[in-house]
């Protein structure tokens, strides 16, 4: 007689099992959340999580590598993370189905957790990853019951001379044999994996329905047209952007891993802290404040040197200065701390919002058009002059009137708390170790110094001297300039740099700084080749 020998499932089966059973729980868990608060999706809380508990340097290098797709550079290594563990899981359970079971319920605890500590989630949340991992369990074990499997190897008999009957081995046993029904495999195979695109796929359409283009359509009819560019505003023609930025292309720079989609009619903001009276506005009771458009010019704080995030648009709304002014500030009130519907907060100087010729907006509108989701709808901070991580809140829900002990969300990770924006200028053509024509050649760029504004631009190549450069027709002090200048350059390689002054006769400091913990400074310079 020969003892049984275990059975184990194929290694190809066994890595299906783990791989479809997280999408069946990731998908499960989407179309939950969907239907409760988005933000509770399992993949998206913890990919949240992460963001917030990512070391400076670490987020600073996302942003500095991958630029505005950094959120896509963390989906993708979070899902190959993930892929690679459940690829794992199931081979852990070839035996057995505990290795993966126990593996999934530790992933839907880590997402339960995500969820219990955004602000941004009620605890119904938590009903997405619970149910995504209940989901993903019965998958697992599911597929894991039907796979095909191998037997292991039996010993080499020992020959008993004194036994002359040989009794027969059972063909079930020999090595490589499989045994469930393979037909039975694939077919729950089939029905989990479209229950996984079914799930994951209606809970996108369901995420992304809340943005209604009824009320954006409701918003554009009461916006003013885009206002025709001004001649001689930009020098586009020449390699720099266009003095208004368009939409698609506005720079987006924000810690909201998806989007947050807002029905307009659930929209409210609360004016609160240390005032004479709270107010609590729907949009209509916004939008009874006087409605004005500036042209403004936005920057974030994560710029280097000759980087590109920094934008202009014509933003419609109403001034903070009146809805502050409508509350009543209490004396010792230093900072409007604004919250944002997914968590983030930002603390602005109360006395830079009260500044009559600042123009700080509660802005609604963008272009001519109610402002994309990506960049804040239905409701967003616009202040002139600060960069935009203690100025700019997206999606906002919150003012509270306070003081600076209450610290927001990249104050508290080591930025500055005032964070005025500092003298920059850019060159946008030619790039660098790029080729140009020797002889006459024109150079061009950006400057900005909101809200003090541009008054002069100054241009050399290897270190000679300074060329002042021609600037583009200044639409106000809280725009950017463009400028060109015209060098005679000989045939080699040269160095071209650039600075600023503003129009209080500040020039742009060359010393190069970081842009922690306040945004950089330094010339910028380019390397160019004239042939």
């Amino acid at each position: 007689m020969h003892p049984a020998h275990p059975h184990r499932i194929t290694p190809a089966a066994a890595t299906w099992c783990g791989l479809a059973a997280t999408a069946t729980a990731l998908g499960t868990g989407h179309l939950v959340a969907a239907l409760i608060e988005p933000r509770a999706s399992p993949f998206l809380a913890v990919g949240n999580a992460a963001i917030d508990r990512t070391p400076e340097p670490v987020k600073h290098f996302a942003i500095t590598t991958f630029g505005q797709a950094d959120k896509l550079a963390l989906l993708t290594g979070m899902a190959l993370v993930l892929t690679a563990l459940a690829a794992t899981a199931g081979l852990l359970s070839r035996r057995t189905p505990l290795p993966g079971t126990a593996l999934i319920t530790a992933a839907g605890l880590l997402g339960t957790a995500a969820v219990l500590t955004r602000p941004d989630t009620g605890t119904a949340g938590i009903l997405a990853p619970l149910t995504a991992t209940l989901a993903g369990i019965a998958a697992f074990r599911a597929l894991h019951r039907t796979a095909p499997t191998t037997t292991t190897p039996p010993p080499p008999p020992t020959h008993d001379p004194h036994d002359t009957l040989e009794e027969p081995l059972d063909p079930a046993l020999l090595p490589g044999t499989t045994h469930p029904d393979r037909r039975r495999f694939l077919a729950t195979s089939a029905a989990i994996t479209a229950t996984a695109g079914l799930t994951a796929t209606t809970g996108a359409l369901l995420s992304g329905g809340r943005d209604t283009e009824t009320a954006r359509r409701t918003i554009a009819r009461t916006l003013p047209p885009a206002s025709t560019p001004t001649p001689g505003t930009d020098f586009a023609d020449a390699g720099t952007p266009t003095f208004i930025t368009p939409n698609d292309d506005f720079y987006r720079v924000d810690t909201a891993l998806s989007i947050p989609r807002i029905d307009l009619t659930d929209w409210r903001l609360r004016v609160h802290g240390m005032v004479d009276r709270e107010l609590d506005l729907d949009f209509t009771a916004l939008r009874r404040f006087p409605q004005t458009t500036r042209t403004i010019t936005m920057t974030c704080v994560s710029n280097e040197i000759g980087g590109p995030y920094t934008s202009t648009a014509e933003f419609t709304g109403v001034p903070i200065r009146d809805v502050l002014l409508a509350a009543g500030i209490r004396p010792g009130a230093e900072q409007v701390f604004s919250t944002s519907t997914d968590g983030f907060t930002a603390g602005t100087p109360v006395d830079v919002l009260l500044e009559p010729d600042r123009g700080a907006l509660l802005a609604y509108g963008m272009n001519g058009e109610p402002l994309p989701a990506a960049h804040g709808f239905p409701v967003r901070m616009v202040t002139p002059g600060l960069y935009g991580y203690v100025s700019a809140t997206k999606w906002l829900t919150d003012l509270e009137l306070t003081t600076f002990d209450q610290q927001a969300y990249w104050i508290r990770r080591g930025w500055g708390r005032l964070a005025p924006i500092k003298i920059q200028s850019r060159i946008d053509t030619p790039g660098g170790f790029g080729r140009i024509p020797a002889g006459r050649t024109t150079i061009a760029g950006t400057a900005w110094a909101q809200p003090i504004g541009i008054e002069r631009v100054e241009v050399r190549a290897d270190g000679g001297p300074w060329h002042t450069a021609r600037l583009s027709t200044e639409v106000n002090p809280n725009t950017w300039r463009m400028w060109r200048c015209e060098l005679d350059l000989p045939p080699g390689g040269h160095t071209i740099e650039c600075r600023a002054t503003d129009h209080n006769g500040t020039t742009q400091t060359p010393r190069r700084a970081p842009v922690l913990p306040d945004g950089a400074t330094g010339w910028h310079s380019v390397f160019c080749t004239a042939r």
